[in-house]
């Protein structure tokens, strides 16, 4: 069974020996580094390269979400679960522009967290599910789509994606999973990561959401009638 590497980051050592207790059990996980910091947890990510981040967002000096906006933007591919005594509205817009995959509260029960770090691994985003049952949330999604309205109507009508990185942002933007759109283009679940990566890269945004708004403000893919702000919990 091939295993999914996560990186633990918190600045307790109590709670990292619990979570490295139970994710022990799983035989699907494996914890492959841990980190009491920002900075250590940073130069871990380029040492381990780690599937999975499962971070606090209290850590000293540097946040979490300053944390995670860095390793997204350097290693894209890295998914980023969040845990967070604070679950309203700003610190969630926050973790979404940093492209986060999960946010959750410091409290979550253990098979929960276990269950989103394998959904996470599998291409998922959970932290969807927050814009669809928070207003505030939804709300502030919405406003990224109604700014730059000069920047809609005057920029040039190119687009450094290829037209198959075009394709796959489209499906993303439907709510479709990596294995979804992997079936639909008749490519592989690996090569699906990789488009993704490189749409992140040449678009210099963090998440799969920002891409989309970013495009979409551009007029690169249709309108999907608002499906990409509030995607189902399978979007991958």
């Amino acid at each position: 069974m091939e295993q999914t590497t996560i990186l633990l980051v918190h600045g307790h050592e109590l709670f990292r020996e619990g979570i490295r207790y139970h994710v022990q059990s799983a035989p699907d996980l494996r914890i492959v580094g841990e980190a009491d910091h920002g900075q250590q947890a940073i130069q871990h990510v380029e040492q381990l390269q780690p599937d999975l981040v499962l971070m606090e967002t209290d850590l000293a000096g540097v946040s979490g979400l300053e944390v995670a906006w860095v390793i997204k933007r350097d290693h894209p591919q890295v998914g980023i679960v969040l845990l967070s005594a604070d679950m309203g509205t700003a610190n969630i817009i926050k973790a979404i522009r940093a492209g986060v995959s999960a946010y959750l509260p410091r409290n979550v029960a253990w098979s929960a967290m276990l269950q989103v770090l394998r959904e996470v691994q599998q291409g998922a985003y959970p932290i969807n599910d927050l814009v669809l049952t928070n207003p505030d949330v939804a709300e502030q999604v919405l406003n990224e789509f109604r700014q730059s309205e000069f920047d809609r109507e005057t920029h040039v009508l190119y687009a450094p994606l290829s037209r198959r990185e075009l394709q796959v942002l489209e499906l993303i933007a439907r709510g479709s999973t990596n294995k979804e759109i992997a079936q639909a283009l008749a490519i592989s679940n690996q090569t699906v990561k990789n488009h993704v990566s490189s749409i992140l890269r040449k678009l210099a945004v963090n998440g799969r959401m920002q891409a989309v708004i970013y495009a979409m403000q551009r007029g690169w893919i249709r309108d999907v009638s608002g499906v990409s702000l509030a995607p189902n919990n399978s979007e991958g």
